[in-house]
């Protein structure tokens, strides 16, 4: 029987984490995702106690979290439960909803900065066509950064995270780890 070893998105066996100037970047291994969907005629339940948010914004509370998708649409999230069973805990939590686990299909990239928010407000104008004025915390959005199509995720002033398909983890990174080098001068 072969030793079989699980990777990450990027390939490692540990998560990966760079620094440049003010701005880190680390693959987030650990966040959940399953998707929500209402169907025809159904109220919006809350999960976890969740307010599901409306377009072009993100809400979390309690390790959970959600935002906007399309109409009638979420993504739900939860950090650290990555290895479970996540569309099953959506699902009970939203019964009658159409729930898809989606973890494996995405990568998380998580940016912090230790600048306050100026350092990522600047990266956000060199990655993305986004009103950086409008995009405060708790504000999202899917967008084009580079040939792909990504979530933008305001987390706080001073925290973001891109969500990308797992098949581009490594176009995603080296986009997001080459606009972080260049600011740096």
């Amino acid at each position: 029987m072969p030793d079989l070893v699980p990777a990450f998105a990027l390939g490692g066996t540990a998560p990966r984490q760079d620094t440049h100037g003010s701005l880190t970047l680390s693959e987030n291994t650990g966040l959940a995702l399953a998707s929500l969907a209402l169907r025809k005629g159904q109220a919006a339940p809350r999960p976890f106690g969740l307010h599901l948010p409306e377009p072009g914004r993100a809400m979390s509370s309690d390790g959970t979290g959600a935002f906007w998708t399309g109409r009638g649409q979420w993504m739900i999230e939860a950090e650290g439960r990555a290895g479970e069973d996540f569309a099953a805990a959506v699902l009970a939590e939203a019964p009658g909803c159409s729930v898809t686990e989606q973890t494996d299909g995405f990568a998380a990239i998580d940016i912090a900065s230790a600048a306050g928010a100026a350092p990522l407000e600047a990266l956000l104008i060199r990655l993305a066509n986004l009103d950086i004025a409008a995009f405060g915390p708790g504000a999202c959005t899917r967008t084009g950064l580079d040939h792909m199509s990504v979530f933008v995720l305001r987390r706080s002033e001073t925290q973001l995270c891109f969500l990308g398909l797992r098949s581009l983890a490594g176009s995603l990174w080296h986009a997001l780890s080459k606009a972080a080098r260049t600011m740096q001068g």
